[in-house]
């Protein structure tokens, strides 16, 4: 598997890349791999069937100035902040496999990367306990630092996420409202009592995710006018990121 690590320009190209990297693969151009991104400015991304209006606090995005996006995942709504990281994989589907639907996708991922953290805080002494709850969340204890979510082609798979490592957690309460749709384990609880940072160095869990999957560094090979492609025809356009 390769790793590779990119600097999108703009948060319409970090999420094209991902929509661009399964397409490849699934045209048999790419191989499996591990990504990582960055984020260097407070941005708000929806997941593909989110209602803007209903999981966004839209005038206090417009009030300061924070672009709205729109993925290609399902899931919830995340606030992307700097001292997050984001980590996207690509994986081919088995008919026999751990990635042949779904559910056990999502089970076979989510362990292996929950392992990859525990080590590591582990390591580092921190007490925290990583567990994987709801479908696709990561929390330390019952608090969550980590959203997850999946998009299947025919033959490929994009799994990707988003880690509060360290980060300034207020704006969430401000640019977001609550989610319509809430796993069992949060009981109501407001943004600022449900997340989290996990306090782990960026370049840390980098290297624990690469191992866990063994990734192996390579030269950036993406499918760049692909990227470009997406990144001004859908990401960064009104009618995409307000579909719904």
């Amino acid at each position: 598997m390769k790793r590779l690590d990119s600097e999108p320009a703009t948060p319409a190209e970090a999420l094209a890349t991902d929509e661009a990297l399964l397409d490849w693969c699934e045209a048999g151009g790419g191989g499996a791999g591990l990504g990582f991104w960055a984020p260097r400015e407070t941005f708000v991304v929806v997941g593909y069937a989110n209602r803007v209006a209903t999981e966004v606090n839209v005038p206090a995005c417009t009030a300061r100035g924070i672009p709205i996006f729109r993925r290609c995942s399902g899931g919830g709504t995340v606030v992307q902040l700097p001292g997050g990281l984001n980590y996207s994989l690509i994986l081919p589907i088995t008919g026999d496999g751990p990635t042949r639907s779904i559910t056990t996708a999502n089970q076979f991922i989510m362990e292996r990367n929950r392992a990859a953290l525990q080590q590591l805080a582990d390591q580092a002494g921190l007490p925290a306990v990583i567990s994987v709850r709801g479908h696709t969340d990561l929390c330390a204890g019952d608090v969550k630092f980590a959203g997850n979510s999946q998009r299947r082609r025919r033959n490929w798979l994009l799994f990707h996420g988003t880690l509060l490592l360290d980060c300034d957690l207020a704006p969430i309460s401000e640019l977001l409202r609550m989610p319509s749709l809430q796993p069992d384990y949060r009981a109501g609880r407001s943004h600022q009592e449900f997340v989290t940072n996990l306090n782990l160095p960026v370049e840390a869990v980098k290297a624990a995710l690469a191992a866990a999957w063994e990734a192996e560094p390579a030269a950036a090979d993406l499918p760049a006018e692909n990227i470009a492609r997406l990144a001004r025809e859908k990401y960064a356009t009104h009618e995409w990121n307000y579909k719904f």
